[in-house]
């Protein structure tokens, strides 16, 4: 039997084998012993394996909701309290990795565990018993789909809407392998557009949603970058509205434009965002969400990536750029509060650099890879000191978590 010491950051549960061999494992908890497990990835010197039966289960597990919770959301094996506790401990833990000692941040959430995905992706599986398609996930840890009747994170009009396509490919007598996925997204209200990708052609444009936020209507692409869990969203909004102490704002990693626009519209705003669907979006929303326009938009050529006319937009008081964010350093001022929401791999270098040359009044920080996050707040703590960390659950039962780091001088 292999006990298990303690869940790490990225959600696996780790433990150490008789030969003192790390062994990461899913479907675990700490103080379990693992007696049977499955190995997906084995190293030289670590292995990554699923517990298949385990003794002494923890007073913290629960029996998961969906068959499919390996592939979607492994911490179904969990009760709700526990991971809360242990996303906030994990915050904790990386940032002293770091060399920052913070408290245990507060953790927020609405409360709901499940249907809270606005967007979802599925594979297709042929059962060739039945000659019918299923819905279907990757099994975690191999190229293998697993055939789903039921997945309980996906807000239920995506679900259903899927089974109603898949119903209709079953009907013309289809085949799976025809099709690279069917991608969903439904809106607040419970209104779906998406469909399916098909292989070898080109991904189809689907109809846009749209959504209030903060009580300002945006339109987004289904198969676009946006939000997936929006009530968990506008509390984070909430809280980086009331750090705003400067009439001069700079939304970094922009997107789609949620962030500034529901914070800081009353501001001299300025928004970056270097993908090309996401900043035509983002131009919409400037003036869909309660901005209208004052004769025609201004359009110039700016960016250094990107040649088109739309490379600039500007209306009143906002001014959009399409552009890496490492590429706008020019309007990084001191005068400023610079909101940072980077992808996954965080920061690059060359903008650190230049936050810590201009220093802005202050910096909002959100990350949704608490890691890479304090690891740039360990290089700003040359300048900046830590007023604020607050820790929020977009992805309730994984072990995905979205921190808030505020910084000031």
């Amino acid at each position: 039997m292999i006990k298990i010491e303690k869940i790490i950051p990225g959600g696996e549960a780790l433990a150490t084998d008789e030969s003192g061999k790390k062994i990461f494992f899913w479907n675990a908890l700490p103080g379990e012993e693992v007696i049977d497990y499955q190995i997906t990835k084995k190293k030289s010197h670590f292995s990554r394996a699923i517990a298949t039966k385990i003794a002494n289960p923890s007073l913290h597990r629960v029996e998961p909701k969906d068959e499919c919770y390996l592939s979607t959301s492994p911490w179904q094996i969990m009760d709700y309290d526990f991971e809360l506790t242990t996303k906030q401990n994990l915050v904790k833990e990386i940032f002293r990795e770091h060399q920052i000692d913070i408290e245990t941040p507060e953790i927020h959430t609405d409360g709901d565990q499940f249907f809270y995905r606005n967007k979802m992706e599925y594979s297709l599986y042929y059962d060739h018993e039945t000659a019918k398609i299923f819905p279907a996930f990757h099994q975690r840890g191999s190229h293998r789909k697993i055939p789903i009747t039921q997945s309980s994170i996906e807000r239920p009009e995506i679900f259903a809407a899927a089974k109603d396509i898949i119903s209709e490919l079953n009907k013309k007598g289809e085949e799976a392998r025809k099709y690279q996925s069917l991608l969903l997204r439904c809106n607040q209200k419970g209104k779906v557009s998406g469909g399916l990708y098909e292989n070898g052609k080109s991904h189809p444009i689907f109809p846009n949603l749209t959504d209030t936020i903060m009580g300002y209507e945006y339109s987004y692409s289904p198969n676009g970058f946006f939000q997936i869990n929006l009530p968990v969203y506008e509390l984070a909004l909430k809280e980086i509205a009331k750090h705003i102490t400067t009439n001069k704002v700079l939304d970094l990693y922009a997107g789609v434009g949620t962030i500034g626009l529901s914070v800081a519209r009353d501001h001299e705003l300025t928004l970056v965002e270097c993908d090309k669907s996401a900043f035509g979006e983002l131009s919409k929303n400037i003036i869909i969400s309660g901005l209208p326009e004052r004769g025609s938009a201004r359009l110039s050529a700016f960016s250094s990536v990107a040649t088109e006319e739309n490379d600039a937009t500007r209306n009143n008081n906002i001014l959009a750029l399409h552009t890496k964010s490492e590429e706008a350093l020019e309007y990084i001022a001191p005068d400023q509060t610079v909101i940072l929401d980077p992808p996954r791999a965080g920061c690059d270098t060359k903008l650190i650099d230049k936050l810590l040359e201009a220093k802005p009044q202050k910096i909002i920080y959100l990350s949704c890879n608490p890691a890479t996050q304090a690891r740039d707040v360990k290089a700003l703590l040359d300048t900046y000191h830590i007023d604020l960390i607050k820790t929020y659950n977009f992805f309730p039962r994984t072990p995905h978590i979205e921190n808030l780091v505020v910084l000031s001088l």
